[in-house]
Parts: structure tokens; C-alpha cells; sequence
């Protein structure tokens, strides 16, 4: 206790250095949990503004750009293209037009339709394959249709009618072929021909559907050119995908042969033999006996002794005059894929 009294300040002092010192350490221990704490709330939001950033698109940094914004902004900007696009794009219509068809009215139409685009083409000098039913090889042998499936058929056959007037404006020389997709549940497409019906199938998206037709036909150039665009002015919605040329086949071989002529064939001259009572004779009085002095001044080739000759079988026409031809187009057989895109309704 004397110590204590004596060294009293010390003991004061090095009480209040071990209390600071605890609450020194109280306080370190504090902070460094609270670091820790917060570098993990500062690692998970990295990690978070990462993954922001990597997304497509990105949000953006709120300040500079503002990526969310802007999407709705373009959002409203495609809805107003969409409407405005729907007054100038317009739908094909259905043959027979409607929501409720029935199988009489379709099978009916079909056959008006079919009899009509067979006899447009004759009219356009446009060949056909015999007794082409435009891909309703199947369908035109029927009167009843399964249920659910004559509105599509219905949509496809006034698509395929749009798209032969575009053949036919444009007078192609033949049409080969047009394919189509199945209808979704149709028994009659899976049991007709395959050479009607393509593998590929409608596509839908929040804005269209696009519907897939593969049309071969034969032309030259200009027609090809004019079916392009005829697509392309078309107030439908018609976009060629794919266009495969090729030479037609009649085409790959020389449509004219080159001429063969005759090599001139020349008769070899035969003697002359004497007549009768001349063989004693000189041969100028012999010639003198036989012809006269006027055949005697002929020669030994007179009037009747000069030896045949043969024209010529073929003769080479004279060249013709003005610009020769340095290019001669052939017969084309064509292949397009063209999709028909049809706008869905606007969404409220």
C-alpha cells in the first residue's frame, strides 16, 4: 500500500493506459469486422456490376447512359413503325375469305381457283405441268377436310394465287413447280406428294409470321428480273430469301449445229472413142470426120468432149453483214424461296 501511495500517479496512469488500450482494441476488433462486412457487400456488388455489364445489352452506368431508357425508347419508336407499317403492308386474303369455312365451300373454291390460275397462265404463255393443281394435288380430289384444318389451307391458297399473278405478269416461260409447308395436323398433306410440300415451317415472332414457298420455273433474264420485281413492288409481304440459277437443261446443249457441207465430187473424163470407120484416120481428120471444121478448131475437149463436172453439194452461206452476236443467252430454270410475312395484330 505504501508503493501504491508512493507511485500513486504511476498507478493512476497505467490504469487509464490499460483502459485505453482495451478500448483501442475493442475498437480495432469493431472496425476490422465492420470491413469485413463491407468487403463482402463491396465484393458481391462487383460481382453483380459484372454480370450487368457482361449482359446483352447492358443497363448502363444510370448517369452517361441510361441503356434502359433508351429500350424503351426504342420500343415505342418499333411500335410506331409496326402500326405504320401495318396501312402499307397488306395481308393476303384467303380463298374463301372467312373465319368459318366450311369443307363444301373450300373444296368449291379450290376448284374455281385452281380452273382459274391454269387458264391465266394459257392466257400469259405460260406452261404448266399437265393437270398442275398449284400443290393441291391432294385437296382436289377432296370434298371433306379435317377439322381445324381448312382455314389454313384456305390462307395458302389465296398466298400461292398472289404469287402466280406475279409469275404471270411477269410471262415466264414454264412454271415447274410450287411447294408449300404441311398444315399442322393434316392428314391429307402427310398422305399427298411429296414433290408438293417443303420441310420448313411458319415462323412467329411477337411482330409477324413468316410462311415458306419454294417456286421453280424456267425464263430467261428479263422475266427473272421482272419477277424480282414484281416481289419487291408487291403491296404483300413477300421477301425472297434465297435465289438458285441454273442453266436449263434443253439449254446446255448447242441449240443449233454447226452446218456440214458437202466436199465437191469431180467426174474423171472419160476417153472418146472412135467411131466407126475412123480408126485408119489421123487424129485431125478423124475430129474433122466426127465434127466439122468448126469441131476440129475446138480442141480435143469440144462441145461434147469437155469433162462433166458435179456442183457442189453444199455451198457456205455469205457472211452477214452488221454487228456480230458475242452473246447468246440460254434458257434459265430458277429457284426461289420466298416467305410470306404477315403482321399479327397490334397488342393493346
Amino acid at each position: 500500500m505504501d508503493w501504491i501511495k508512493r507511485n500513486l500517479v504511476f498507478v493512476i496512469g497505467a490504469a487509464v493506459t490499460l483502459l485505453l488500450m482495451g478500448l483501442a482494441g475493442w475498437y480495432s476488433y469493431s472496425g476490422w469486422s465492420n470491413n469485413v462486412t463491407e468487403r463482402d457487400a463491396i465484393t458481391t456488388a462487383y460481382e453483380e456490376l459484372k454480370t450487368l455489364h457482361a449482359s446483352k445489352p447492358a443497363p448502363g452506368d444510370g448517369k452517361k447512359v441510361d441503356n434502359i431508357k433508351l429500350a424503351k425508347e426504342q420500343k415505342q419508336e418499333a411500335l410506331e413503325f409496326t402500326q405504320k407499317l401495318q396501312t402499307q403492308l397488306e395481308r393476303i386474303p384467303a380463298i374463301p375469305p372467312g373465319t368459318n369455312i366450311t369443307s363444301r365451300d373450300y373444296s368449291a373454291a379450290l376448284q374455281e381457283t385452281i380452273a382459274q390460275l391454269q387458264r391465266e397462265a394459257t392466257n400469259s404463255s405460260v406452261n404448266l405441268p399437265p393437270r398442275y393443281k398449284f400443290s393441291f394435288e391432294k385437296q382436289a380430289s377432296l370434298v371433306t377436310f379435317a377439322p381445324g384444318t381448312v382455314e389454313p389451307l384456305a390462307v395458302q391458297l389465296g398466298e400461292i394465287r398472289a404469287i402466280c399473278e406475279i409469275l404471270n405478269r411477269a410471262k415466264v416461260n414454264s412454271l415447274d413447280s410450287i411447294r408449300r409447308e404441311r398444315v399442322a395436323g393434316s392428314p391429307d398433306d402427310m398422305a399427298g406428294p411429296a414433290t408438293d410440300y417443303l420441310s420448313a415451317q411458319s415462323t412467329t415472332n411477337e411482330l409477324a409470321i413468316s410462311s415458306p414457298y419454294e417456286i421453280t420455273f424456267r425464263s430467261f433474264t428479263p422475266e427473272l428480273a421482272a419477277v424480282l420485281a414484281g416481289f419487291a413492288q408487291s403491296r404483300y409481304g413477300f421477301v425472297v430469301k434465297a435465289v438458285n440459277v441454273e442453266p436449263a437443261l434443253h439449254s446446255m446443249v448447242s441449240d443449233v449445229a454447226a452446218p456440214i457441207y458437202a466436199q465437191p465430187v469431180y467426174a474423171q473424163p472419160q476417153p472418146v472413142r472412135p467411131m466407126m470407120g475412123e480408126e485408119g484416120l489421123a487424129p485431125g481428120a478423124a475430129m474433122r470426120a466426127r465434127y466439122g471444121a468448126a469441131g476440129a478448131a475446138a480442141g480435143a475437149y469440144g462441145a461434147y468432149g469437155q469433162p462433166p463436172v458435179a456442183a457442189p453439194v453444199g455451198v457456205a452461206p455469205a457472211p452477214k453483214s452488221g454487228l456480230q452476236t458475242l452473246l447468246k443467252e440460254k434458257q434459265l430454270k430458277v429457284t426461289l424461296l420466298v416467305h410470306v410475312v404477315k403482321l399479327l395484330p397490334p397488342q393493346k
